[in-house]
């Protein structure tokens, strides 16, 4: 949830002020009226739209992984798929969406299976480009966990080419990227069998 100007300090809050009135001066230059009733509260309202949409600056994801970290004798692929994603593309600030699929093979050390959505999360609330984050979360799981592979599969849609540009609606970006064990080829082709099955 979006916060409240009360629950907000004060450098939030002067942050959010900034953005409200830049906001403005941007609806002013596209040549709206920003005092007509549908537009006063606007700039306000994307103001805390953007604070909620880019929060994944004031996370650490490496934090994340650590706080449920467990010791346990399992060298089996972990997979955790169809995770849906927000994320604004740093060229135009458009969204792009999808679903990341991620998988680890442990060494020593597992991690909550919600801890591997949330690391997905705080990346994609970032201004992103979709390479970028594929590669930041495969190296912030192995780095933190140290597991014998990570591989992370993002499928993503980008209204920077549905909305604009090239205007194609039904054009989806698939990015991979993997470390370790899978660099085996029989084992990636056994996560891309696994992330293609329906649910149980």
């Amino acid at each position: 949830m979006e916060e409240s100007n009360d629950s907000l300090t004060p450098e939030k809050l002067k942050i959010r002020e900034q953005l409200a009135y830049h906001y403005k001066c941007i609806l002013s230059l596209l040549g709206e009226d920003v005092d007509r009733e549908g537009l006063i509260k606007t700039p306000e309202r994307v103001a805390k739209a953007m604070q909620f949409l880019t929060k994944g600056y004031e996370q650490s994801p490496q934090q994340i992984i650590s706080s449920a970290m467990f010791r346990e004798d399992y060298r089996q692929m972990v997979i955790v798929k169809d995770i849906d994603f927000y994320s604004l593309c740093e060229h135009h600030m458009l969204p792009f969406f999808g679903k990341a699929h991620v998988a680890y093979i442990p060494d020593k050390y597992i991690t909550g299976l919600s801890k591997i959505a949330r690391i997905v999360e705080v990346y994609a609330r970032r201004l992103q480009v979709q390479e970028r984050m594929t590669l930041q979360i495969k190296e912030c799981l192995q780095q933190t966990l140290n597991p014998l592979g990570v591989m992370v599969v993002i499928e993503a849609q980008h209204m920077c080419m549905q909305m604009r540009g090239v205007e194609k609606q039904h054009s989806t970006t698939t990015t991979s990227d993997f470390t370790g064990a899978f660099r085996d080829l029989k084992t990636r082709e056994e996560f891309i069998s696994l992330i293609k099955k329906g649910s149980l």
